[in-house]
């Protein structure tokens, strides 16, 4: 205004300066009057459902785990941090300080650290002011029972997904792919499985002992109802603890069962004598005259022997398999024609998947006449069980149709499907194939394997106060390095139906390559028989030997109660397994149940002050 601004340029400055904050203030007013908007609601994590056995009782539940990331730039006072976290993370104090003075990036200092871990480092780097460090929570697993039918159950990786077993196969049922719908459900189902926890248990401890009794490189055992094809328990040793699966080798992962193929030697013969009756080429009254060894010439011009174990004499189908005789069956075999015997043996099975809810499942192996490996040896050979790769989950399934009448069943895993409000979603229906065989053809083979049992190869099977009829048998296993048959390595096993008259458990078991004694009937049979006791005894299948008490009908019990749980742990010693499921539903401390029956022994001991998410492990027998 003194000059040095002219008058108008500073007069159309204000205007403009005027007009500007005008503008602003309609603007601002304008927005003022709109409504604000909602923000959209932060999408609810996914939890993922649970494994369960048949009764419900946990197999695989949902928690959280940490890992502890540094930004090595970030940290100061090295040493001190090294030496207030090496204890708690189970590190050397020179390891911390390596990792931390060698990365200049984030990085992982420790992975999956569980709630209790957690809360320690947590509270030392609040406490002591560290800096650098953050927890970044992944979803995880915790599988009460550890090793208990760990090849069925599976586990998971840290992105959330399945990695084997049910874990895997039942992915998306677990843990759907959420839906941009509001009102969809954030949890994903819970999986009841077909197994029973308790005889599961019961049932492993048998096998164990089979395995170390014999020093055997592994043991399968599979025990199915005999009438819907439903899992009663699964077993594959070696087994892997499911919550230290990072710490397992590929043996202990295997899922022998579903995955394996081999040569199942003489318990295939009652496939094939079943095929002979029902085709027609043979009657039950038939003779055959075993002189130890089937020596032919085929019209080939082809030399095929096959020896047999002993020379049987004349026996009829049913002296066959009582004495497992390979002589007679590959007379048999020569009867029928080669196409049909192959297709009544794809009627079973055998060739293709069982499609039972386990990943990785083999189709095994079976020959047909246009092969080029197939030859005159090739039907009399598959005849008593070589020369054919089969899976001990369809050596069960071909089994249900010798059980049901000549129909076969799929075999499942699943018994039902819930919500988290436990409505069913699924629940297991039978499902029934084609008729293979009559069933008086079926009735006849049940027949047949009871007298391998009173009388056979199998005799160490017999129950005595139950009907039980067994098949054994015991195979060369393949020589990778001669590509023959070793010398030295068996595959023995054994399959049994009981009760007879009225099966209702199919009872399968193999154990391979053990050292010394590998006769199926000596080493295997016994298994099957203690087995199955335990089996008819958790069943409540009647039998002879029951015994006959009478009784008030009044039964007393010590006080039936939980002992609480609230800032001092208790002592749980003799606490039934059936009160401590009350446990695993709370959710500010984590329970590890190991065993069945009553608690023996726990940790933390009596007395320990209860902290939020702290583990207790019970252990019971």
């Amino acid at each position: 205004m003194s000059g040095f601004i002219p008058r108008n340029r500073f007069i159309g400055f204000a205007v403009l300066v005027s007009l500007l904050a005008l503008y602003i203030l309609v603007v601002y007013f304008q927005l003022s009057l709109k409504e604000v908007p909602v923000s959209a609601p932060q999408t609810e994590e996914l939890i993922r459902g649970a494994i369960v056995d048949r009764n419900g009782s946990p197999l695989a539940v949902s928690t959280n785990f940490y890992h502890l990331s540094v930004t090595p730039a970030a940290v100061t006072r090295i040493e001190e941090v090294a030496e207030l976290l090496a204890p708690v993370l189970e590190m050397s104090e020179e390891e911390i300080i390596g990792e931390i003075e060698s990365s200049s990036r984030v990085f992982y200092l420790k992975k999956h650290l569980d709630e209790n871990e957690y809360e320690a480092v947590r509270k030392i780097i609040s406490d002591n002011k560290l800096s650098g460090f953050r927890f970044d929570r992944i979803p995880g697993r915790v599988y009460p029972e550890n090793d208990l039918a760990s090849h069925l159950v599976g586990f998971m990786g840290d992105d959330g997904v399945g990695l084997a077993g049910v874990e895997y196969s039942m992915q998306s049922t677990l843990a759907p792919q959420l839906s941009t719908d509001v009102n969809s459900s954030r949890s994903g189902l819970n999986v009841y499985l077909t197994i029973d926890t308790n005889l599961q248990y019961k049932l492993e401890k048998i096998a164990r002992n089979a395995l170390e009794s014999t020093h055997a490189e592994s043991v399968m055992m599979i025990a199915a109802d005999a009438k819907n094809g439903e899992i009663l328990s699964y077993i594959s040793l070696p087994s892997v603890n499911l919550n230290e699966y990072r710490n397992s080798t590929v043996e202990q992962r295997r899922d022998l069962p579903a995955v394996s193929a081999y040569e199942p030697g003489s318990v295939f013969k009652i496939f094939s004598v079943a095929t002979f009756i029902d085709a027609g080429v043979i009657s039950p009254d038939e003779v055959f005259i075993c002189d130890g060894k089937y020596d032919v010439r085929t019209v080939n011009g082809e030399r095929v022997t096959i020896t047999c174990l002993d020379h049987h004499g004349a026996v009829t189908a049913r002296e066959a398999l009582q004495y497992s005789c390979n002589d007679a069956l590959a007379q048999m075999s020569a009867k029928i024609d080669s196409d049909f015997f192959l297709s009544k043996l794809r009627q079973l099975g055998f060739g293709s998947k069982t499609g039972i809810e386990l990943p990785g499942e083999t189709a095994g192996l079976l020959k047909s006449t246009n092969d080029a490996l197939w030859s005159g040896r090739s039907k009399p050979t598959i005849s008593i069980g070589q020369e054919i790769g089969v899976s001990a989950l369809q050596m069960v399934k071909a089994t249900t149709a010798l059980t049901n009448g000549g129909i076969p069943v799929d075999l499942t895993v699943i018994s039902r499907i819930t919500d988290r409000d436990n409505n069913s979603i699924y629940t297991h229906v039978p499902q029934y194939e084609k008729q293979v065989f009559s069933s008086f053809t079926a009735s006849y083979l049940l027949s047949c394997m009871e007298t391998t049992a009173k009388l056979g190869t199998g005799y160490r099977a017999a129950l005595g106060d139950i009907s039980i009829g067994v098949k054994t048998g015991t195979a060369q296993m393949a020589d990778p390095e001669t590509g023959g048959y070793s010398d030295t390595d068996f595959l023995s096993n054994c399959v049994a139906v009981f009760p007879v008259e009225d099966p209702q458990v199919i009872l399968y078991v193999v154990i391979t390559k053990a050292q010394g004694e590998n006769y199926a009937g000596r080493i295997v049979a016994p298994v099957v028989g203690e087995a199955a006791d335990v089996i008819i005894d958790h069943m409540g299948l009647a039998r002879d030997s029951a015994a006959a008490l009478s009784h008030s009908g009044r039964v007393s019990f010590s006080s039936g109660l939980l002992p609480e749980t609230d800032s001092i742990l208790p002592d749980f010693t003799g606490v039934p397994k059936r009160l401590l499921t009350e446990l695993l539903t709370r959710t500010d401390i984590q329970v590890r149940i190991s065993g069945d029956g009553y608690v023996v022994s726990q940790n933390p001991p009596p007395g320990t002050p209860v902290t939020e998410n702290m583990t207790i492990e019970l252990y019971l027998e």
